[in-house]
């Protein structure tokens, strides 16, 4: 059985409470990802996603905040010496894509994404994994919303 220290990313980047979105943004587009952890010093206090910068940073008009203005706070991770499957279910359970891994004395070492997965654990399991990782929230918004405009984007008249 292999554990989340098999499959993680170690050697990964994290930003400090006081950093910028600004910064954050940066590091995410050199990257290629869609969240960092907020670390302070070595202990996660928080993750920062693409998502928290646009809703809690530029919808709300917040442009020159700090992370810890945006960063979700409540961060679900996993242990490197867990089984993969146990972090697979975390993750079905929180519907999140990733999970930073932390050792026994609450030290970020790596993370653990739907990415992770798919890429080192059997076929079978990293498919089930996908599709209820991946399973539609609530409510269900496949049809056109309120908020919905022209498909070119922009109001409508």
């Amino acid at each position: 059985m292999q554990n989340v220290s098999d499959v993680m990313t170690r050697g990964i980047r994290t930003m400090a409470p006081d950093d910028t979105l600004t910064t954050a943004a940066q590091a995410m587009r050199e990257l290629n990802v869609g969240a960092l952890p907020v670390c302070d010093g070595e202990r996660l206090v928080g993750m920062v996603t693409d998502r928290d910068m646009v809703l809690r940073g530029l919808a709300e008009e917040r442009t020159h905040s700090r992370l810890n203005e945006v960063m979700s706070r409540e961060v679900y991770y996993c242990y490197e010496d867990q089984p993969v499957d146990e972090a697979i279910a975390s993750m079905r359970d929180m519907q999140v894509r990733r999970l930073p891994v932390v050792d026994r004395n609450q030290r970020l070492v790596g993370i653990v994404s739907l990415g992770d997965v798919a890429t080192n654990v059997d076929e079978r399991q990293s498919g089930t994994a996908i599709r209820d990782i991946s399973s539609p929230s609530e409510p269900d918004r496949r049809s056109q919303s309120a908020a919905s405009g022209a498909a070119g984007g922009g109001q409508t008249s």
